[in-house]
């Protein structure tokens, strides 16, 4: 699937243009959930990716005779500005990077690096997360994932934690840079195909929630009109998300998940 996807567009007619199939039907109430942020902790491998990209640049100037006035963010520093979305360039210069040179080396290295296994092995699994998925589950509620992580990799990850069959559906980026970008029209095309192939088509207002961190999420659940949950344990901060008028922000998963299901038993009453 390839541009944005018009909203005005009824997702049946999509469907049906670009597979000629009908639309399979769906009752029921479904949660799609984004993967780092809500159900991944990305912070410890963003972080350690930030270092290494500033000793390597700091290594590359060092053997041409050059020393750089490198100045290490914290990572509470660091974390802070990546939720307020500050851009990687202004990171770099708040940390002694001074020449666009400079800067190119360090954005460069990062990008190579992010997705290494050895930073991979980094990222943990949400407080509460292990919960909050089953309690979807036993409640009879759809859970899929939509998720700009490397589909592949995302669904090795939630094997290996003993949490894939608890979604319906995974679906993922082709490759490993989407995540690190953060695409909203990707975003919102990799929405639209899950619904469709999750048998959701009329009034997704009613029949589904949409859970994530970014942008990406809260705009690609706007796009389908799907109601929104932004969590602010992840790489956005509540002054961030705040501006993209979500149905609600709340915490974390935990909260999001107690939230969907209040509605949705006050709905089944």
């Amino acid at each position: 699937m390839t541009g944005v996807v018009p909203a005005s567009l009824h997702l049946y007619e999509l469907y049906r243009s670009q597979t000629g199939l009908s639309v399979p039907s769906s009752s029921g109430l479904t949660v799609f959930c984004d993967f780092d942020g809500p159900i991944i902790d990305v912070s410890e491998r963003y972080y350690s990716t930030y270092q290494l990209g500033l000793a390597d640049t700091q290594a590359t100037y060092q053997a041409q005779g050059t020393t750089l006035p490198i100045q290490l963010l914290s990572k509470e520093q660091f974390w802070q500005m990546k939720q307020d979305r500050v851009p990687d360039v202004e990171i770099a210069m708040r940390s002694g990077l001074v020449q666009q040179s400079q800067i190119d080396v360090f954005l460069q290295r990062v990008g190579q690096i992010v997705n290494q296994p050895t930073l991979l092995q980094k990222d943990r699994l949400q407080p509460g997360v292990r919960w909050a998925l089953k309690l979807l589950h036993t409640k009879g509620i759809r859970l899929v994932l939509v998720t700009l992580r490397c589909q592949q990799q995302a669904t090795q990850i939630l094997q290996e934690y003993g949490l894939a069959d608890l979604f319906s559906g995974i679906y993922g980026a082709d490759n490993d840079q989407a995540a690190y970008q953060n695409y909203a029209d990707y975003k919102t095309q990799l929405l639209v195909k899950a619904a469709l192939e999750q048998g959701l088509r009329g009034d997704l207002a009613q029949s589904s929630w949409m859970i994530g961190d970014t942008e990406a999420d809260i705009l690609a659940g706007q796009a389908l009109k799907i109601p929104t949950i932004a969590l602010t344990c992840g790489i956005r901060s509540r002054r961030y998300v705040e501006r993209l008028q979500p149905t609600c922000i709340l915490s974390d998963l935990v909260s999001a998940v107690q939230h969907v299901v209040t509605c949705y038993h006050l709905v089944q009453a």
